[in-house]
C-alpha cells in the first residue's frame, strides 16, 4: 500500500447527469406548447442578450465540489459580468431540492417570478419537471453555441430515456472509470467487475462506493447490474419488470457477497463521492469508481492523489452520459439564464473548464465542429498519463437506462443490501 496523508477537499461533482437512454432521436426543439412549459424560441439572440443586461441569474446547482464552485464563481461569473449579467450561485446538496422548489411554486400558482432561473440537472429530476410542464422549452437550437453539438445525438436528444425536446442545454459529457493505486492492483485486477470483486475479497477494506442515491454510488450499482445482465441493451426501452427482476436479484446477491470486504466491512458507506476520494487520498482504500474520468489526471497533477494513481475501464464497458442546464417554466430571468447556458457551451468556456483552473470536465461539444486550434487545445487538455485516453473511453462507453430502472435499482439496493 502507498503512504499518503493528503486529503482532497472535494472531488467529483455529483450532479446529475443524463445519458443515452434511447437510440430514438427526437427533433431537438420540437416540444409542443403546453401550459407553463414551452415558449416560442427567441428569434434574435442579440435581443436576448440585450434584455439580459442588468439581470441577476440565480443558478441553483450542486455545491459540494470545490473545483466546480471555483470555476463558476471565477471564470463564469467574470464572463457573465462582461455581458452585463450578475451570476448568483445557489448551492444545493441534491438536484431534487430544486425540483421540489419549482414544483412547490407551481402548485402555489407562482407562474412568474420564480426563485430558480436555471439549474444543473440530471435525468430523473429533469423528468419530474418535464412531466409536470414545469420546464421552459423551445430555445435550445436558437443558442449560438448549439452549433457546437449535434442535438440529435442519442445522449443529448434523450435524457435517461426521456426526449429532451429543446428543454435542456447540454453542458458536460461524463464517463465512468475505475481509479486505482497501481502499487496495490495489477492491470488484470481492473479488467472486469468480477476481477475487481475478487481482488477486493482478497484485500478486505480497500474498496468501497458511496451509498445510492448518490449519483456515483448509483452508477456503481448500475455498473454491476449491466455486467450481470450482459449489457444495458435490453433495458433501453420502457421499464420491463420481467427483464429487470432476474438481473436485479443477481446484482443484489453479488453486492451482498462483496459487502463484508468493503471499507469498514460494509457496516457503513460513504455518503458522497468526495468522501470516497478523501479515503483514497488518505490511503484508506486502493480503488474506487468515478463518474468523472477526466478529473483523475488533474487530481494527481495538483498533488491531491499520488503519482501511482491510474484509471481503467472494464472490458464490458463504462457508463457515459451528458449533463444539462434547464430553465424552469416560471424563471424570473429567462434571458439571463439563456445567456448563461450559451456561455457554458461555448468553446472558450469549455477550454477554461478543461484546464488547470477549471472543474476538469469534458465538454458536450463535438470536437469536429471546432476550428483546428480550439480542437487541439481541448484534445491536449484531455490527455494525461494517469487516466484512460479519451479515445478508449469513447470506444467502451455504454448508454444509460431509463430513470425507472435507476429508481428501482436504488430502492432494491437500499432494502436488500444496505438494510439487510
Amino acid at each position: 500500500m502507498r503512504a499518503s496523508s493528503r486529503l482532497v477537499a472535494a472531488a467529483l461533482a455529483a450532479t446529475a447527469l443524463s445519458a443515452c437512454g434511447s437510440s430514438d432521436s427526437a427533433q431537438p426543439d420540437a416540444a409542443p406548447a403546453s401550459p407553463g412549459s414551452s415558449s416560442a424560441a427567441p428569434a434574435d439572440f442579440a435581443a436576448v442578450q440585450q434584455a439580459a443586461k442588468g439581470q441577476t441569474v440565480n443558478w441553483y446547482m450542486y455545491g459540494g465540489d470545490d473545483k466546480v464552485n471555483a470555476y463558476v464563481n471565477g471564470y463564469v461569473k467574470t464572463e457573465m459580468a462582461k455581458l452585463g449579467v450578475t451570476l448568483n450561485q445557489v448551492k444545493v446538496t441534491d438536484s431534487a431540492e430544486v425540483v421540489n422548489k419549482v414544483l412547490g411554486e407551481k402548485q402555489a400558482g407562482k407562474d412568474t417570478g420564480g426563485s430558480v432561473d436555471i439549474t444543473w440537472i440530471n435525468g430523473e429530476n429533469f423528468a419530474s419537471l418535464k412531466q409536470a410542464s414545469a420546464v421552459y422549452c423551445g430555445y435550445v437550437a436558437s443558442l449560438p453555441s448549439s452549433k457546437y453539438v449535434d442535438l440529435t445525438t442519442p445522449g443529448i436528444a434523450n435524457d435517461f430515456g426521456l426526449p429532451t425536446e429543446g428543454c435542456e442545454v447540454p453542458w458536460q459529457k461524463t464517463t465512468s472509470s475505475l481509479v486505482y493505486d497501481s502499487t496495490a492492483l495489477q492491470e488484470s485486477d481492473t479488467r472486469s467487475v468480477t476481477a475487481l470483486f475478487d481482488w477486493a475479497k482478497a484485500h478486505p477494506g480497500r474498496f468501497t462506493y458511496p451509498a445510492p442515491p448518490d449519483f456515483t454510488g448509483s452508477m456503481a450499482v448500475r455498473t454491476v447490474f449491466f455486467d450481470t445482465a450482459g449489457g444495458p441493451d435490453q433495458f433501453l426501452g420502457g421499464f420491463d419488470r420481467a427483464k429487470y427482476t432476474p438481473a436485479a436479484q443477481q446484482t443484489v446477491q453479488r453486492l451482498q457477497e462483496l459487502e463484508p470486504s468493503l471499507w469498514r466491512g460494509g457496516e457503513t458507506y460513504p455518503t458522497g463521492q468526495p468522501d470516497v476520494v478523501k479515503l483514497f487520498a488518505g490511503d484508506e482504500i486502493d480503488a474506487y469508481l468515478t463518474y468523472d474520468s477526466s478529473a483523475t489526471g488533474q487530481l494527481v497533477e495538483k498533488g491531491t492523489l499520488p503519482e501511482s494513481t491510474r484509471s481503467a475501464v472494464f472490458d464490458s464497458g463504462n457508463i457515459g452520459n451528458y449533463s444539462f442546464t434547464a430553465i424552469p417554466y416560471n424563471a424570473a430571468h429567462k434571458e439571463g439564464a439563456m445567456v448563461l447556458a450559451n456561455l457554458l457551451l461555448s468553446p472558450p468556456a469549455a477550454i477554461e473548464n478543461a484546464g488547470p483552473q477549471g472543474a476538469g470536465f469534458t465538454s458536450a461539444i463535438d470536437l469536429s465542429t471546432l476550428p483546428a486550434d480550439q480542437r487541439s487545445q481541448l484534445q491536449e487538455l484531455g490527455k494525461s498519463p494517469y487516466q484512460v485516453p479519451q479515445e478508449e473511453l469513447a470506444s467502451h462507453t455504454v448508454p444509460e437506462v431509463g430513470s425507472e430502472y435507476v429508481n428501482a435499482l436504488e430502492k432494491d439496493w437500499k432494502t436488500s443490501v444496505l438494510q439487510k
